[in-house]
């Protein structure tokens, strides 16, 4: 990266005026290699005094979004706005403080030095000491399915503590409303950008987490999550092969059937028949399904390319975001009236 830089931190929050000013606490206001350090608040509908907490503390963005949308939404939501700011790299962080904010020198070196596009800041699972244990097994098996669906190397995939580059930040999409950390990982694998894991620190638990309500519900919205992102980058081998296997299965049924009954041995083998017919039908339709879910997906893909386009010309043309809350302004002193009386000072001898 060359020229001047710009690094935005985003914060997405929803009613977190007990922690909000904790975390903003922490924040630096200068990082070794940017020459602008930035504030960005997402508030997602928060029915509390977490954009007063914000503007209190010198946050230098707020962007309102109406109505409690997600945080998955409220990450992406961010992340256009800080390429519409002109941000070169963005930092994600949570509003509870759970990341150690001095590791963010740490979470940027890789994107500074041209070595990633997205770097994952990789928590100390196993000696968190407020994780239970369903919580470390449920991160650790996590992370490995992550990593196989998206072909990266990330040790922590559920962890919210990231830097991108603001090319990798327009070409990544949300598409769901849960959690945005696997899918963007999965996205990113497929899309070929480079993804590094740095270890950083945490601190201590302000709260519980508002994700993990419960270890079903989680375990259930992730693997939706996975599925949704893999089908979407990877249609024809979802699709494609189990069709193609059934399709193999069923013609070599077919042809048993058809020896057999050449030898005058079918009349005891008519189930076959009728599985090898299953097979060939359900085969022959999801190669179909496969075939257009592949076009499905690389009409996508040039929308997102459009999507990648529009926000440029957005940031060339300085559009503001959408949502943005303005500073408060400082407040007005009147002007004290003109003076009556006659100035008795001595006019300069000559």
């Amino acid at each position: 990266m060359t020229g001047p830089k710009k690094l935005i931190i985003q914060i997405p929050c929803f009613n977190e005026e007990a922690t909000l000013g904790i975390a903003l606490a922490a924040l630096p206001r200068s990082v070794p290699g940017f020459d602008v350090v930035q504030w960005l608040v997402i508030d997602d509908g928060s029915r509390d005094r977490t954009v007063n907490v914000a503007l209190a503390h010198g946050v230098d963005h707020v962007l309102r979004v109406p109505g409690n949308r997600g945080l998955a939404n409220g990450f992406r939501t961010g992340l256009r706005a800080c390429v519409q700011l002109g941000a070169d790299v963005i930092v994600n962080t949570d509003a509870d403080n759970q990341y150690d904010a001095r590791d963010i020198p740490l979470l940027v070196k890789p994107l500074l030095d041209g070595a990633a596009d997205l770097v994952v800041g990789a928590r100390p699972i196993v000696d968190t000491a407020h994780f239970s244990w369903r919580k470390k097994l449920l991160q650790r098996l996590g992370s490995f399915v992550v990593r196989v669906a998206s072909r990266t190397t990330v040790a922590d995939a559920p962890s919210g503590f990231r830097a991108l580059t603001r090319e990798a930040a327009s070409r990544l999409n949300v598409f769901n409303d849960y959690t945005y950390t696997l899918e963007t990982l999965i996205q990113a694998g497929h899309q070929r950008l480079r993804v590094v894991s740095v270890p950083i620190r945490t601190n201590a638990d302000l709260r519980p987490s508002r994700l993990l309500k419960s270890i079903a519900s989680y375990v259930r919205f992730s693997a939706i999550t996975i599925v949704r992102t893999f089908v979407a980058y990877r249609p024809f081998g979802f699709f494609g092969l189990p069709g193609l296997l059934a399709l193999v299965a069923g013609t070599s049924l077919g042809a048993r059937f058809i020896a057999l009954f050449a030898m005058g041995d079918g009349g005891g083998h008519v189930q076959s028949l009728i599985l090898a017919a299953i097979l060939i039908g359900s085969g022959t339709l999801l190669v179909l399904l496969a075939l257009i879910a592949d076009l499905i997906s690389i009409n996508r893909k040039l929308l997102e390319k459009i999507d990648q386009r529009v926000a440029d010309l957005e940031r060339h043309l300085s559009v503001p975001p959408t949502g943005l809350v303005a500073a408060p302004a400082p407040p007005i002193v009147p002007l004290a009236p003109p003076s009556t009386t006659t100035s008795t000072k001595a006019a300069p001898s000559a």
